[in-house]
């Protein structure tokens, strides 16, 4: 296979990683790439992202045969569609079915639609409305941008002037969801989908905030383990019962063929499972600690997608554990400092050890630069928990550049501390 990734991230390190063990890969590119993926494959920096013509273009010369979608943004607007419609087998749902990411307001109805279990939800479009509805709160409440905002459209408050800007801000130029608050633990769940069947991998959990001890505002996500003790098999039915067959029954329903990957971002509440959100591609950091613990082929495994052949496939999973650990710039997810010259990052060597770039680049001198707020993911890898947070922690502390940062306590409902 001559497989072509798209993205600049530590989700996108991390798939060109797995894709580079596959003994199905012949070749393997990444537009357009990092300082860490050039290390196992070809980069295309010239490629953007969002360049779609180009990624067209550049798939039909090199005689791309798979092209795996990492991002949401192209997701969106559409570039699975524009790939197939070329004939070019792609990882991802086409633009109509990516609603359920790009649209909260699409997501709500879809969930509302189908009987599944979700937060109760006003939707604004007017600023002076929404004011009305927000002073006459006497509870608490969730603020979220309907549109794409990388993980940060949220806003989680009691005090009704935050609110107010945010709302102002956010009605500008989308829609507004004011959500009930919920209260329990969250939970990632992904789905592998061929359009008519799938397979659900190994639970992970992602820690959002960007203070210890779940407080501070929303990130794109500083953390991740997996899998997830405390969820217990009784639970999971109940997910797949109540959350994940309603939604594929629905995508059936409303004819949106789904080949790709499906998120479901899940509240564990005292009355049992609730879905926050729906994202239609792997999230980051998550995909860091997910795919060391898929022993299958992953060539294989987009195979089965784009054949339509999941449900025949034999999935294979490590009885191992992960844990990722961000390490981010200085002021993330405020304003940070970029291109700073990274001192130290740990050995390629380490079997338990593992780090994913995000937006990295070389200078002229070959010296590795941070690009984005959250500049690496460290995962660790050990026969339980405790031993692969131990791996992370010591893999996070050899990431060195100025500013770097990470929160101490992933995993801490786990362990206590």
């Amino acid at each position: 296979m001559r497989i072509l990734v798209i993205g600049s991230g530590a989700r996108e390190h991390a798939l060109t990683w797995k894709f580079s063990k596959s003994k199905r890969t012949s070749a393997l590119y990444v537009a357009p790439g990092n300082a860490g993926t050039e290390q196992i494959a070809t980069n295309v920096p010239e490629l953007g992202a969002r360049d779609y013509d180009g990624i067209v273009r550049f798939s039909i010369e090199n005689r791309i045969n798979l092209v795996f979608i990492g991002p949401e943004d192209p997701l969106a607007d559409g570039l699975a569609d524009i790939l197939r419609n070329a004939g070019i087998p792609a990882i991802g749902p086409g633009k109509e079915s990516a609603q359920l990411e790009g649209s909260k307001a699409f997501a709500k109805q879809f969930m509302r639609d189908h009987g599944i279990p979700t937060a109760r939800s006003e939707e604004f479009d007017d600023y002076d409305t929404c004011v009305r509805y927000l002073d006459r709160l006497d509870h608490r409440v969730v603020l979220k941008k309907s549109g794409l905002a990388a993980g940060k459209g949220v806003l989680e408050s009691t005090e009704i002037t935050e609110m107010k800007s945010f709302a102002h801000s956010v009605l500008a130029n989308d829609t507004l969801l004011v959500e009930e608050y919920l209260a329990g633990y969250e939970v990632s769940i992904f789905a592998v989908s061929d359009g008519e069947n799938y397979l659900l991998l190994p639970p992970c959990a992602d820690y959002k905030k960007a203070g210890e001890g779940t407080t501070g505002p929303n990130t794109g996500g500083l953390g991740s383990v997996c899998p997830v003790p405390w969820i217990e098999p009784a639970m999971l039915d109940r997910i797949k019962a109540e959350v994940i067959e309603p939604t594929f029954q629905g995508l059936r329903k409303q004819s949106l063929g789904y080949k790709g990957i499906l998120y479901f971002g899940l509240m564990i509440t005292e009355e049992g499972p609730r879905l926050l959100e729906y994202n239609v591609r792997f999230g980051d950091p998550e995909t860091q600690v997910l795919l060391p613990l898929i022993k299958s082929d992953f060539g294989n495994l987009c195979d089965a997608i784009v054949e339509g052949t999941i449900g025949k496939f034999p999935l294979v999973v490590s009885e191992k554990s992960a844990v990722g650990v961000v390490v981010a710039s200085q002021g993330y997810p405020g304003q940070y400092r970029k291109n700073l010259p990274v001192n130290n990052l740990p050995p390629d060597s380490a079997t338990s050890q593992l780090v994913f770039h995000a937006n990295t680049h070389r200078n002229n001198g070959g010296v590795i630069l941070t690009g984005g707020g959250r500049s690496f993911t460290a995962v660790g890898i050990g026969n339980e928990l405790l031993q692969a947070r131990a791996e992370a922690y010591s893999a996070a502390q050899s990431v060195q550049f100025d500013g770097a940062w990470f929160r101490k306590d992933i995993g801490s409902r786990i362990f206590g501390n």
